[in-house]
């Protein structure tokens, strides 16, 4: 994978209006792992996109009357197909982290990257997920020199009690594992 004026060459390209430029450029210095399906629990469709662009019809399920003011969205989305598609470039800022703090820093938006992948914080997530988001990371950490492995955290680490996200579902250790065999050029 490769990664050209912050955006993935492997990625689905659906550009969403909801980002601005970061506070400093040059510091993008996490990764921030997310979960998402809409409506909840429910797998594939163009829902998340229409989230993401603003385009969502409330009208199409309950849940969406809802969320219709969000005004939202990650960098990246790894569908439970595999499929890579990007929102927001990753030098811009995406509204993903919301009300946040990591290691004493406050507005993980700032300097983050916030990468969805679908499914809940109770449902396994697929064997083809993992293997495109340590890609993805590889990439980051390729294109990104402020980016490290040991920066690498859960929306519920950045958001304690107020997100879950991506769960106990999540399997840490075997991303861990995908990383490590993975290419970079530093750590």
């Amino acid at each position: 994978m490769n990664i050209t004026d912050g955006w993935l060459s492997a990625a689905k390209r659906v550009v969403s209006p909801n980002f601005d430029m970061r506070p400093d450029a040059t510091d993008i210095s996490m990764i921030v792992i997310h979960c998402i399906s809409l409506p909840p629990g429910e797998f594939g469709g163009d829902w998340i996109d229409r989230l993401f662009t603003n385009t969502l019809p409330q009208d199409a399920h309950p849940y969406f009357a809802a969320i219709e003011d969000l005004k939202v969205s990650a960098h990246a989305l790894i569908r439970r197909t595999g499929e890579i598609v990007q929102y927001v470039a990753f030098h811009e800022r995406a509204w993903h982290a919301g009300e946040s703090s990591y290691a004493g820093r406050t507005c993980c938006n700032d300097f983050a990257i916030g990468i969805e992948l679908e499914g809940t914080a109770e449902t396994a997530y697929m064997d083809i997920q993992y293997e495109r988001l340590a890609e993805l990371i590889a990439a980051l950490l390729d294109c990104y020199p402020t980016l490290s492995r040991r920066r690498i955290a859960g929306h519920s680490d950045i958001a304690p009690g107020r997100k879950n996200d991506p769960g106990p579902s999540f399997d840490w250790c075997r991303l861990w594992r995908l990383i490590e065999r993975r290419p970079v050029a530093r750590t």
